[in-house]
């Protein structure tokens, strides 16, 4: 009797293990959705009052550095009643309500893949609130690497094959083949693409280690190396008796971060471009990636020039791409 007691225990806990195996490795569809869009499942009166507005307050916060206000997401909020079928593929959802416990936490490949589904719950508004006030920044930074991901695995679809970035820098991109470069002379290398109303554009160039204090004069350290650059090579339109060329916006500030960018130190700078003597303007979007095996700071920019258009995807594809970037 013994025997078959331990005999019939062994196989349960082979059934329940293959059973798990099996369900850690079920097919799950390929999520759907436009990239930096988020659905939001809440019933009607909770996304109607101070909790719809705590939800809108971190998630369609506006983005730094743009010429007017963007969000971050593209919300669009639905019922739980509707929250089924293919809708449950989303790629990023937010899933609110009251419960009897309270609760904040992330799911990856819940429903698709790939897929970040996280929910908030409390038993009351307030505890609904206090959960997203502390969970929000994370859940954001999540979902932002889960967007950052996917556009950077679309660009494979058709990658460019132009070696320039290799000849000149010792670096790789995974930039997509609509790219073409526009020009390449004395240690700088200019890429673009066309889009509807304008053009993305993406800048590559080195600067000796000294060239930061990283104390009070960074942000303008910053400005004096973007104008130096910009008036050097990158020209406004031909105007008579007028010198033309891109600028930092002298009105703002650029915002500036530390960061890293694949494990090397660096600084995010986000702001405004505009061109001296013309009224011409755009966002941008810079990283100072200190380069220690070769005692140098590489700096990639994406800027966009598209006028009455809205900016957020074209900045955040140039965010994608210069974030792939690897050393060789």
């Amino acid at each position: 009797m013994k025997y078959f007691r331990t005999l019939f225990s062994l196989l349960f806990i082979l059934f329940v293990s293959c059973g798990d195996n099996q369900k850690k490795g079920a097919y799950k569809p390929e999520s759907i959705g436009a990239i930096n869009q988020l659905g939001v499942v809440i019933e009607d009166p909770l996304w109607e009052g101070e909790v719809g507005d705590k939800i809108r307050e971190y998630f369609a916060a506006p983005i730094p550095g743009l010429i007017w206000d963007e969000p971050q997401f593209s919300i669009e909020q639905m019922p739980q009643r509707v929250f089924t079928g293919t809708t449950r593929h989303r790629r990023a959802v937010l899933f609110v309500a009251i419960d009897t416990v309270s609760a904040a936490f992330v799911r990856t490949d819940l429903y698709a893949r790939p897929q970040k589904v996280a929910v908030i719950k409390g038993r009351n508004r307030q505890e609904i609130m206090d959960n997203l006030e502390e969970k929000a920044p994370s859940i954001i930074a999540e979902m932002k690497q889960m967007e950052l991901e996917e556009t950077q695995k679309r660009f494979l679809r058709s990658l460019s094959k132009d070696k320039v970035l290799e000849e000149e820098f010792g670096i790789s991109l995974r930039l997509p083949s609509i790219y073409k470069l526009g020009k390449r002379e004395d240690g700088f290398v200019w890429i673009d693409r066309e889009i509807q109303k304008g053009t993305m554009n993406l800048l590559a160039y080195e600067m000796p280690p000294d060239s930061f204090q990283y104390d009070s004069t960074l942000v303008k350290e910053i400005v004096q190396m973007r104008d130096s650059i910009g008036r050097r090579f990158i020209p406004g339109p031909d105007l008579p008796d007028k010198e033309t060329y891109m600028v930092t916006e002298d009105a703002f500030a650029p915002y500036v971060y530390k960061t890293q960018v694949n494990g090397k130190y660096a600084l995010e700078v986000k702001g405004i471009w505009e061109v001296h003597n013309y009224a011409m303007a755009g966002s941008f979007l810079t990283y100072i990636i200190w380069d220690e095996s070769r005692n140098r700071y590489l700096v990639l920019e994406g800027f966009t020039f598209a006028p009455s258009t809205n900016k957020r995807d074209y900045m955040f594809e140039l965010e994608a791409i210069m974030k792939s970037v690897r050393f060789l």
